[in-house]
């Protein structure tokens, strides 16, 4: 972390922060568009009938994935919960988890930042974390958010049996993050009264008001105006206790006395104590922030839970999250129909707690899993055959649904010739809205005939068209008539040739050219999944505690975590990421390959650079020496051959070239050591 109260060298104020390496480094993400598969979707009943159809689960890269969404549901989720990898060293089989802490932190911040803008001003988000990340986490969601949106840090108890074998302390608990969007529109929801609540209240004198409950009058927070005598019914004058103060101003009590609200004991003349009433008290309990196991479910639960849907396939998760977790979060942060998100859905669970309660639902999911797993889970959940988890708790009996969408390929690919084109998997449709994620129009095709240029809108009266057609004058000036003087048109095409000042109410750009500079083009993974450095392959293996069944980690390959280097210090360490040279990138992001000669002898391996200009050297004598022959050969015709050859070789023994050929050889020489 950096801190400071001026202004730095660089004229800009300083600030409190937490700051890793490649903190500034942001990727330029492709609005990808979202392509439904049909044979995955699945629905029990009609959207009529009162249940929730339009639930989403996108199969890909979930950074990708909320880009996509942003145009569309910016401002709408209410709630975010995501359980995003520890960097741990577990090497999940779904995720890439053992990410150096720059690296990590990287990762979490680019989809968080994401996640907030598609939060509703009255949303929040909620993050499992443990204690590896849960302090660099908090400091970069305060940078993200702001501190004064920090809700609460509550603690899950995940295991409740003790770990003999822990070298230090046995670790039962992880942490649930809340912030708020805007916290003063957040409403955190109130936890349902149970019925053991309710038996402390009773209605002594039968009071037509109903049960009450008698609560002190007196409290050790000093109060000015609570240091006054109260005189009972018989007579007697009752101080508050010593060291405490009534907790009502002497106006006040005449008026509780007078309404029947103080209640003098059964004989009539003990300390006073306040009637609250039931009907008065809230109709729920506020949560607190240590959320017990009996009350939030643990590990073995989900584990369970898991296995009970999916058989042996349910191992494939080391760390799934209960149900009554979920139900929990979801609770306390929505109300139904409200939307629901989580970009790291696992093995589903989220969706599943969502649908028994009543919410819509979004999820996103990297790994094959969104269709062998989850797919099946939830079919079950709208079928009403999953009784499991909460689903007794919410009286879920099934109903509603789901669609199923695939991330779009990338929609600039590179030609046999190295020229950036419009991919070949899209067509028109998918053409056109691409085109409208990329130029902030909604796509919105218009159905009738007349009306084919309307494809997308930013207001109602500007429109957007594209075609891969090249448009000439004419068909320019046609369309600007339809158009009409009172709206405006967007075309996008692949080439035109006209006059563009006669169209007032169209603007012309060429595809792909308008939309090149936008993004980085052709990348489908954002996990952040990264080579371990040639000084960090030789490491030696890692030593760690043992494993259980509760999670609690243990012992791994090396090669599934990062190394751990226990005399240096972290800049250090995070510095040694970015050591190795990388080759330079082209336009689309890849590696541009090292420039190879045109010479055949480029195959073989050089030899050594003296021999190289030895040969030069021997060459360019070789040269000279025909020159001069063909000189020579020109100003004695008719002569004797036989003298003039045995003189030539001779003159090739100058010094003179000799001694070029040695400048040139410490020059180059020079060079090299440069290099």
């Amino acid at each position: 972390m950096t801190a400071g109260n001026g202004a730095g060298g660089n004229g800009r104020k300083q600030r409190l922060e937490l700051t890793w390496i490649g903190k500034d480094d942001r990727p330029r993400l492709e609005p990808r568009i979202l392509l439904p598969q049909a044979d995955l979707r699945y629905a029990k009943g009609t959207p009529d009938d009162g249940g929730i159809h339009d639930n989403i689960l996108i199969h890909g890269d979930n950074l990708l994935a909320l880009k996509a969404l942003e145009q569309e549901f910016a401002g709408r989720v209410k709630c975010v919960y995501i359980d995003p990898p520890y960097n741990t060293g577990s090497a999940f089989k779904q995720y890439d988890d053992g990410l150096e802490h720059s690296l990590w932190l990287s990762l979490l911040r680019d989809r968080i930042e994401l996640l907030r803008r598609l939060l509703s001003d009255n949303g929040s988000i909620w993050i499992s974390i443990n204690d590896q990340e849960a302090h660099y986490l908090k400091i970069m969601l305060d940078e993200i958010f702001g501190r004064e949106n920090f809700i609460a840090a509550n603690v899950w108890q995940m295991i409740y049996t003790v770990k003999n074998t822990a070298k230090h302390f046995s670790a039962m608990h992880e942490y649930v993050l809340v912030y708020a969007k805007d916290a003063s529109k957040f409403n955190l929801r109130l936890l349902p009264r149970e019925a053991k609540q309710d038996d402390a209240y009773d209605n002594l004198d039968d009071d037509p008001r109903g049960p009450w409950k008698a609560t002190p009058l007196h409290a050790r927070n000093s109060y000015s105006l609570g240091q006054y005598a109260i005189v009972s019914p018989s007579g007697r004058q009752i101080r508050p206790p010593t060291g405490t103060y009534w907790r009502i101003s002497e106006e006040s009590f005449v008026e509780m006395q007078r309404d029947g609200r103080i209640w003098w004991g059964k004989s009539g003349d003990a300390t006073p104590a306040q009637k609250r009433f039931l009907s008065d008290v809230k109709k729920g309990v506020t949560p607190t922030t240590l959320w017990l196991h009996a009350d939030a479910g643990h590990n073995a639960e989900a584990k369970n839970e898991v296995r009970a849907i999916f058989g042996d396939l349910g191992e494939l998760f080391l760390t799934p999250k209960p149900e009554r977790l979920m139900r929990k979060v979801i609770e306390l942060s929505t109300d139904p129909g409200d939307l629901v998100l989580d970009s790291f859905g696992g093995s589903g669970t989220t969706g599943a707690v969502a649908h028994k309660m009543g919410r819509r639902w979004i999820m996103i999911e990297l790994g094959d899993h969104a269709t062998t797993l989850i797919v099946p889970r939830l079919r079950k959940v709208i079928d009403g055959d999953d009784a499991g988890g909460v689903t007794e708790a919410t009286g879920w009996k099934g109903g509603g649904g789901f669609r199923f969408f695939r991330l779009a390929p990338s929609l600039i690919e590179e030609d046999q010739f190295g020229q950036k084109v419009i991919s070949k998997q899209y067509n028109a449709e998918m053409l056109a809205e691409a085109m409208c994620k990329h130029m902030g129009y909604t796509y919105a095709p218009a159905h009738e005939a007349g009306s084919y240029w309307q494809q997308g809108y930013s207001t109602e009266r500007d429109f957007i068209y594209t075609t891969t057609q090249s448009m000439t004058h004419d068909a320019l000036k046609a369309l600007s008539l339809e158009v009409g003087p009172d709206r405006t048109l967007l075309v996008c095409c692949k080439a035109f040739r006209a006059r563009l000042a006669d169209f007032h109410n169209l603007t012309v750009k060429k595809i792909p050219q308008a939309v090149l500079d936008n993004c980085e083009w052709g990348r489908d993974d954002y996990s952040l999944s990264i080579a371990k450095p040639a000084e960090d392959a030789s490491a030696g293996s890692d030593e760690g505690p043992d494993n259980d069944d509760e999670g609690n980690g243990g012992d791994l390959p090396s090669a599934a975590r990062g190394r751990r280097r226990s005399s240096a210090p972290e800049p250090i360490v995070e510095a040694r990421i970015a050591a190795p040279k990388r080759a330079p990138l082209k336009m689309d992001g890849t590696a541009r390959q090292p420039r190879q000669r045109k010479s055949s002898s480029a195959v073989v391996a050089p030899p050594p650079a003296e021999p190289i200009r030895a040969d030069k050297a021997q060459a360019k004598q070789q040269q000279s020496t025909s020159k001069s022959a063909d000189k020579d050969k020109g100003g004695s015709k008719g002569k004797k051959k036989a003298a003039p050859v045995a003189e030539k070789p001779k003159a090739a023994t100058k010094s003179r070239p000799t001694s070029k050929s040695k400048s040139r050889q410490v020059s180059d020489e020079r060079q090299r050591r440069l290099l």
